[in-house]
């Protein structure tokens, strides 16, 4: 699922205090895009010391609203309209208003009673969780995404030794600062000259983590949620028979490093709880990498590309066949480095190696892994059901920060004189016949998946979000708006389109659903596809401005949590926990249509990030990564064989070409 590259608040609340519309950075809040000083002087084991506790607001969040039913039953019919002939559009509104004033009344006064029962939380999270860890698919391409790292802006520190060395100790070190409380709390300041001050920190560090919130709300600063941040480090989704289980245990001292497919364990925090020293790193590191052994004949890596069900029953199995231990150790490991032979040649390679590699080389399962390349080539892939990827990028950011200004060996570091063949345990498993087959069998389900992905990307140069907000139009506006046109140009039609928004400001909140894919998209598509000589240069700019308006107000109503589609997902949930018949709403084709997302869409830009992606979420979709940058725009983008990716990406560029010809008050011809 593509709900990775989810934070859109920055935009909204400057969007709520009339500013000039913005694209959605993916900049986590509260970051400062990675350009926060911190004046304390710390030593190697915290990246810094914040006066506010971590967790200080907590408590305080307000919580995740439930929209009003009739609210959620006008938005639905909003989204559907577009996507829906006359006929079929009198059938859903049908079912929807019978919803409405029937089932759907029961479901949701149901709902708010069971929300008010359990103010700890949001209505959605026990729900979202649930979905994910049933789900029976593969968690490669169907969930995992990947975030890729900048290059060290220093070559010399781009060497894959002196990287892995520099990210693991960097990683000890946030893991140390979050679990001392020590960690910068995730913050939103829209006026930073008052609350992003020293002056406000040491007042409201006093006051009571219950009223903290508001006292930051009172200077204009959003405080967001960080629940999900215990879940970073020493942990793994375990595959169970019908559902997965999330499983943290944070007396893990070990990292979990990965290569050829062959496993190894080393710690990097002493018995003090203190970071190991990083000359030491480098060594076992050097030595995992100077390992002669060969490739496993069968890497159990394979195992967590497998279908849940088929994983779960050959886990089973390798833990009665004496290797618990050993599957301990992988489970409880703080993360995992996956250690590549391979250098990349470009940015396709690239995104291949990190969303899925060879196979061999991967823990599908572990909260994160960081992946390098031998060419230093550097990327997160992160397993998806614990969190929604604002954890991940805070992460990435701090490290990169902490990697590039503050690296704890360089070329020129002395290697540690220790005996790393007596530190570096090497993983060992025993295997029978059956376990054999599984790996293989795994391996040929895993290779036939990746073979059928095509990934393509595009660069347009003409122009970014600067020009856009001259024009005062959204930036994130008009890259939707061009998906919407490109997609029209190749197939003909407007489709199901879906975009992810953070709800982080509230307690537990997930995410919620913008629905690109709108009357305005729609209209404006077919002016500049089909019709663009029966329309003046003005005409269509103001279609381009009802498109960047209404784009605003969806974005804005998401991150508010009052988008439609949790609202009735979390109600259909409901009814079959309490095995009601599926009302019939649900059983409408078009709800079923809206929810087969072709165009699955998350935006990142970010200091830290050179690119991201995932795959698509359903078999005849795109999976689109993008980003509006100051003066051009990025996609990546994968599909599968019912779909020509690359023929998709000349039809955005082109539909981008028409765009910004409009802006400039050219006609196009």
């Amino acid at each position: 699922m593509a709900y990775f590259l989810s934070v859109r608040f920055i935009s909204e609340l400057r969007k709520s205090r009339n500013l000039l519309p913005v694209s959605n950075m993916v900049t986590s809040p509260g970051l400062s895009n990675n350009r926060r000083c911190y004046s304390s002087k710390v030593g190697s084991e915290y990246l810094h010391k914040s006066i506010v506790p971590t967790m200080h607001y907590q408590k305080s969040l307000p919580r995740l609203p439930i929209p009003k039913l009739e609210d959620t039953i006008t938005r639905y019919l909003a989204a559907q309209r577009p996507l829906l002939n006359d006929e079929q559009y009198r059938n859903t509104e049908k079912l929807a208003h019978s919803f409405q004033s029937g089932v759907g009344k029961e479901l949701h006064e149901d709902l708010v009673a069971q929300d008010k029962k359990n103010k700890h939380t949001s209505y959605i999270s026990a729900p979202w969780f649930d979905m994910y860890l049933s789900a029976r698919d593969s968690v490669v391409l169907n969930f995992n995404p990947f975030m890729s790292f900048n290059s060290d802006p220093k070559p010399e520190y781009n060497d894959q030794l002196l990287r892995a060395t520099n990210m693991v100790a960097s990683a000890v070190r946030f893991m140390k600062t979050l679990r001392g409380g020590f960690l910068e709390p995730e913050v939103f300041h829209l006026n930073p000259a008052k609350s992003d001050t020293e002056s406000f920190k040491r007042l409201i560090r006093w006051v009571p983590p219950a009223l903290s919130w508001y006292g930051a709300y009172m200077v204009n600063a959003y405080p967001l949620d960080m629940s999900q941040y215990f879940r970073l480090f020493n942990s793994t989704r375990i595959p169970k028979p019908g559902r997965d289980e999330l499983f943290t245990n944070d007396k893990g001292r070990h990292l979990l490093v990965m290569r050829k497919g062959n496993m190894y364990a080393f710690d990097v925090v002493d018995r003090d709880g203190n970071l190991v020293k990083p000359a030491e790193i480098q060594s076992h590191l050097e030595y995992v990498l100077s390992d002669p052994s060969p490739a496993p004949a069968f890497p159990l890596g394979f195992l967590t590309s497998e279908n849940r069900d088929v994983w779960a029953g050959l886990r089973e199995k390798l833990l009665g066949s004496g290797n618990a231990e050993a599957l301990r150790t992988v489970d409880s490991a703080l993360f995992c480095l996956c250690l590549d032979d391979e250098s990349m040649r470009d940015h396709i390679q690239i995104s291949h190696n990190m969303l899925h590699g060879d196979g061999c080389n991967r823990w599908y399962d572990k909260s994160f892994s960081i992946i390098l390349t031998k060419d230093g080539q550097a990327a997160i892939n992160f397993e998806h059901s614990w969190g929604d990827g604002v954890a991940v990028l805070r992460f990435q950011n701090e490290i990169f920060k902490d990697t590039t200004e503050r690296p704890l060996v360089g070329p020129g570091s002395p290697a540690a004189a220790v005996d790393s063949a007596s530190a570096v345990r090497r993983l060992e498993f025993k295997l029978d016949g059956e376990l054999e087959g599984g790996v293989a069998k795994a391996r040929e389900n895993f290779r036939a998946a990746v073979s059928k992905l095509t990934i393509d990307a595009m660069e347009f140069r003409r122009g970014g979000k600067e020009a856009l907000k001259k024009k005062k139009l959204s930036p994130d506006a008009m890259a939707q708006l061009a998906f919407q046109m490109g997609f029209l140009r190749q197939y003909g039609q407007t489709t199901a389109t879906y975009e992810s928004c953070s709800t982080a400001a509230f307690r537990h909140g997930r995410t919620e659903t913008i629905r690109p894919a709108t009357v305005h998209t729609r209209r404006c598509a077919e002016a500049f596809v089909c019709r663009p000589s029966q329309h003046s240069v003005d005409q269509l700019q103001g279609m381009l401005n009802d498109c960047s308006k209404y784009h605003g107000q969806l974005t804005k109503e998401a991150a508010m949590g009052q988008g439609f589609d949790r609202h009735l997902f979390a109600m259909r949930y409901l009814a079959n926990s309490k095995g009601m018949p599926l009302p019939s709403l649900y059983q409408d084709p078009a709800y079923a249509a809206i929810n087969h997302n072709i165009l699955s869409t998350s935006t990142l830009t970010s200091p830290a990030v050179s690119l991201g992606g995932f795959a698509p979420v359903v078999p005849d979709g795109f999976g689109v990564g993008y980003g509006v940058h100051d003066d051009w725009i990025g996609c990546n983008v994968s599909s599968y064989p019912a779909r020509n990716v690359h023929e998709f990406l000349q039809c955005v560029h082109k539909s981008l070409e028409d765009i910004f010809t409009v802006c400039e008050g050219k006609s196009l011809s």
